[in-house]
């Protein structure tokens, strides 16, 4: 599976679960291993806010893209996310925000 991310200014966040060809948003299983070579899933035909783009299979890999929520403070690799290709479990994310430095410490 070959995950890609548009970042879109949200304050709810996801967690994602990987698992062969089945995608896991927060606890809603999402199975597209009936998707066969060369076909597409068209977004609208899926039931989930965080899809933003149909489902490919292509080569045997499937390729969708997920919003990525952020906040306000947002570091460059969540802004400029790369796409990745993850083991089955649990996916780290970009930083949803970025740590807040005191003022003290800039000094």
């Amino acid at each position: 599976m070959r995950l890609s991310f548009s970042p879109v200014r949200r304050d709810d966040q996801y967690e994602l679960v990987k698992i062969g060809d089945t995608l896991t948003i927060n606890g809603e299983a999402f199975d597209f291993s009936p998707i066969p070579e060369g076909a597409t899933l068209p977004r609208a035909a899926v039931d989930c806010d965080w899809l933003a783009s149909d489902v490919v299979r292509i080569d045997g890999v499937l390729h969708l893209t997920l919003m990525l929520p952020h906040g306000p403070r947002a570091p460059q690799e969540t802004l400029f996310p790369t796409s990745m290709e993850p083991v089955d479990g649990k996916i780290t994310l970009p930083s949803f925000n970025a740590p807040v430095v005191p003022k003290e410490a800039k000094e």
